[in-house]
Formats: structure tokens, C-alpha cells, sequence
């Protein structure tokens, strides 16, 4: 009786542990159930996304012989510059030989200057052929030209003494007064300064080019760092010239714009113009939305603004003039996709506009004023016509088409606003040498340094615009004299 009550407590004791064995095993297995459920899920997801690769590959390799039909962009039919253009081989021309030279253009030469520096009237002292003597004999002009040189002599370097004493009156120390414009303070004279401005922004020459040019050619030694000193210098000069140019800019009826990248240190800025006909303002932005032109017209509404068809452009005047070359450049493209149904229409519509534009005047003379208004309609009711149809087949002439509709309202605005230009090619233009530019030197390492050139893009192009050279308008700004505005 005494050995009954051990025996099953054994017995508990080993079911307890066999049962929590159990537990052990079933909560393992449960475990390894949900990761294994885990990995299925996992690889499920991978399947399904190598499955849409799959079929977006599948799309991809459906859509090449389509796309492999498409024209070549070039220069003619997209907004592709022309310098990454590849020029055929010239053929059919005949060869250059001694029986066959060029013909050459008809003969020039270069005028006499108006006010030559030096002249020297030469007088023949004995005849070459007897040795008489010719002092007194009557001799008129047998040849006149100009000899042109320029001075290879060091710059004009001045040293300044002001003395300074003691007044025997009333004993005050005293000091001379500097000579006007060689105050103290920077070496650089305004010439050296201009030239400085000159050569690193109107042609792109470096920072080491420059030194090395100042050096052989003036006999000016300056470091790198110090021409770079001389431009941080000259900007505040170039910043108060802009803000009358903007000024008349904003004044006026008719503004153009556009942009272009460059490159600021480490990121993508960009270069913005806007440009009338004789004012122009470059502003540099690390964005081209909205805000750049909302900021730069301050809540001025111009009555005509043209651009190209970026979104950022639209909506800033009362009318806006979408820029016609790029249009036509869409319907070359069109065109050499295959279409013969609208874009070998469109092309002489937009033509013969143009031709209006360009002799609005005598036009006008001739008809009234009136007759510039029915041109407009006239050639707006024609492309409502053309576009009026949806297009099936050709999927460039289609989207061509629907280009078109949206944009046949800002197409023929200059027919009806005289002072608009069909294209944007001036706002292009201005932004050329930019681009250049950016080419020669990769842009600019410090912010000051690419707002410094758009400012001195302003000066310059608005001076061109009106008539004055790049560095009589440099000498002007440095000395704080604004621009001459045409009458």
C-alpha cells in the first residue's frame, strides 16, 4: 500500500512531459508552416512581377517594328540643335583643277578709316630713273591706303603719392586728395576692369586663358583669384543697369521667352530670357516652372506673349502667340512619318501667314487697317477646317492633329497684333551665346557667378538691341551710367 501513491506520480509526471514535448513540436511545426507560407507569398509577388516584366517586355518587342518605322529626328522636323546634326557627303560637285578654278565672288576692298591716328604724305625726292631732282615739281596722289597696327606696350601703371603734414596754421594733419577715378582701394583701372568683363563673358575665355592673355599682351600679372575678385566686384554695378532694362521690358506690350539648362556646381539650373524688341533680361533659376515667371513679372500682364508650347509659358498675357517654327517643325516630322492628309496642308497655311506678317505694312497701306483682321480669320477658319475630322491610321498624324486643336486659338495672334512675332526665334537667338557658352567653359562652380553672366547677357543683348557695343556698354555700367534708350 505504501508504494502506490509513487508509482502514479511517476506516471503523471511523465504524461505532463510527453504532453508538453507534444505542445513543443506542434508550436514548431506551426512555425515552420507560417514561413513556409511567407516564402510562397514571397514568391508568388516575384512570379507576378516577373510575369509583368514578361508582358511589358512583350509590349516593348511588339512595339519595335513600329517605332523602327519612325523617321530620324534631325534639325528639320524636331527641337534637335543642329551642331548634333550629321551633314551628308556633298555629291555632284565638280572637282577644283587648274582648266576648272573656283569662280570667286566679285572684288572688294576694305574702306579707307575716317580718322586715321597718324598721316604721312610721302613725296618723291629724286626720279628713280635719272636721279633728277624733285622738290619742286608738282605731285598729286598716286596710291592711298592704310597701314594698321596695333601697340604691343605694357599697360599704363601710375603711381600714387598723397603727401601729408602738418598745417603751420592751425595744426591739423592734413592729406592730398587722390586723383579722380585712381582712388584708393582695388589696382584695376575701369578699362582694365571692362576688358576683364569683356573677354570672360562675351567670349569665353577662362580664367587661366585670361591671365595668360593680360600678361603677354598688357603686361598685367593678376592670379585667378583675383580676376575672379575683379567680376564679384562688377556685379553689384550690372545688378542696378538690370533693373531699368526690366523696368521698360515690363512696360511694354509684347514680351517673348524661353529657357535653357545650365549647370550651377553639382545641380541643373536654368537659364530664363525675356525680350522685346529692344530690351532683353536673362534670369538665372534652379527651376523652370511657374514661379520663375511669376516672380520675374511681379503680377504684370502683358497683352501679347510669346513662347513655345511648354506648359510653365502659357497663360501669362492676355493673348498668347505660340511659336510657329516649332509647329512647323512638328509638321515635317508628320509628314516624314507618312502623312498625306493634313501636315502638306498645314505647312503652306502657316507659310503664307507668315508672308503676311512680313509685309503687314505695305498691306496695310494699301488695304486699311482691317485687312490684317481678315487675314486672321481667313487662315483660322482654313486650320478649323483642316482639323475638324479625327484622323484613323497614321498615329503621328493624329497626334499632330490633336496638337492642333488644342493650340489653333495662339497660332495666328500676330496676324492681328503686329508688334508679336510668329516664331520665338528672338527669344532663341538671345539665348544662343549662352549656349555657346555653356559648351566652352561647363557653366559656372558658385551661384554669384552664373547670376553675375545672366546680367551681363542683359546689358549686352539689350546694348545690341539698341545699337551699342558690348564693351562701350560694359564701360557705361561700370560707371554707373545707364543705357541709352532709342527714341
Amino acid at each position: 500500500m505504501t508504494h502506490i501513491p509513487a508509482r502514479i506520480g511517476l506516471e503523471l509526471d511523465g504524461r505532463d512531459v510527453l504532453l508538453q514535448r507534444v505542445q513543443d513540436e506542434n508550436a514548431a511545426l506551426h512555425a515552420e508552416n507560417g514561413r513556409l507560407r511567407a516564402e510562397n507569398e514571397r514568391l508568388r509577388s516575384e512570379g507576378s512581377a516577373k510575369d509583368a516584366e514578361i508582358e511589358r517586355r512583350r509590349a516593348e518587342i511588339a512595339a519595335l517594328p513600329a517605332r523602327l518605322g519612325r523617321p530620324k529626328k534631325t534639325p528639320r522636323n524636331s527641337s534637335m540643335p543642329p551642331s548634333q546634326a550629321v551633314k551628308p557627303n556633298a555629291s555632284g560637285q565638280p572637282a577644283v583643277t587648274p582648266a576648272h578654278p573656283r569662280r570667286g565672288h566679285a572684288g572688294a576692298h576694305r574702306p579707307l578709316c575716317d580718322n586715321p591716328t597718324e598721316v604721312k604724305d610721302m613725296r618723291a625726292g629724286t626720279c628713280p630713273h635719272c636721279a633728277a631732282d624733285l622738290c619742286g615739281v608738282a605731285q598729286s596722289a598716286g596710291a592711298t591706303y592704310d597701314h594698321v597696327e596695333i601697340p604691343l606696350a605694357p599697360a599704363v601703371i601710375t603711381r600714387v603719392i598723397l603727401r601729408r603734414g602738418t598745417c603751420p596754421c592751425c595744426r591739423t594733419a592734413f592729406k592730398a586728395e587722390p586723383p579722380l577715378g585712381m582712388e584708393p582701394g582695388s589696382p584695376c583701372g575701369e578699362n582694365l576692369r571692362a576688358t576683364v568683363v569683356h573677354l570672360r563673358q562675351c567670349h569665353a575665355v577662362s580664367y587661366e586663358r585670361l591671365a595668360s592673355v593680360l600678361a603677354v599682351q598688357f603686361g598685367v600679372k593678376l592670379s585667378e583669384g583675383a580676376l575672379a575678385a575683379m567680376l564679384k566686384a562688377a556685379a553689384p554695378a550690372f545688378a542696378a543697369q538690370v533693373a531699368p532694362i526690366r523696368s521698360r521690358l515690363l512696360a511694354g506690350t509684347v514680351i517673348g521667352s524661353d529657357e535653357t539648362r545650365f549647370r550651377v556646381g553639382t545641380a541643373n539650373w536654368w537659364l530664363w530670357v525675356f525680350q522685346n524688341a529692344d530690351s532683353c533680361c536673362f534670369v538665372v533659376e534652379p527651376g523652370r516652372d511657374k514661379d520663375v515667371v511669376a516672380r520675374f513679372l511681379d503680377g504684370v500682364r502683358p497683352r501679347v506673349w510669346i513662347s513655345d508650347r511648354l506648359g510653365a509659358q502659357a497663360g501669362w498675357g492676355e493673348k498668347h502667340q505660340a511659336c510657329l517654327a516649332h509647329i512647323l517643325r512638328d509638321a515635317q516630322y508628320a509628314l516624314d512619318s507618312g502623312d498625306t492628309v493634313l501636315a502638306g496642308r498645314v505647312i503652306p497655311l502657316l507659310c503664307r501667314a507668315i508672308r503676311v506678317w512680313h509685309n503687314r505694312e505695305r498691306l496695310m497701306r494699301r488695304y486699311g487697317l482691317g485687312v490684317l483682321e481678315a487675314f486672321f480669320w481667313r487662315h483660322f477658319l482654313a486650320l478649323s477646317e483642316m482639323v475638324a475630322q479625327p484622323i484613323v491610321g497614321n498615329v503621328a498624324t493624329e497626334k499632330f492633329r490633336r496638337s492642333l486643336v488644342r493650340w489653333q486659338g495662339r497660332l495666328f495672334v500676330f496676324l492681328v497684333e503686329p508688334e508679336a512675332a510668329p516664331t520665338n526665334n528672338g527669344s532663341e537667338q538671345a539665348l544662343r551665346w549662352s549656349a555657346v557658352f555653356r559648351k566652352v567653359t561647363n557653366c559656372f562652380r558658385s551661384v554669384w557667378g552664373a547670376k553675375l553672366h545672366a546680367e551681363v547677357r542683359s546689358v549686352i543683348e539689350t546694348a545690341r538691341r539698341r545699337g551699342i557695343g558690348a564693351l562701350e556698354a560694359i564701360l557705361l555700367t561700370l560707371r554707373g551710367q545707364p543705357l541709352p534708350v532709342p527714341a
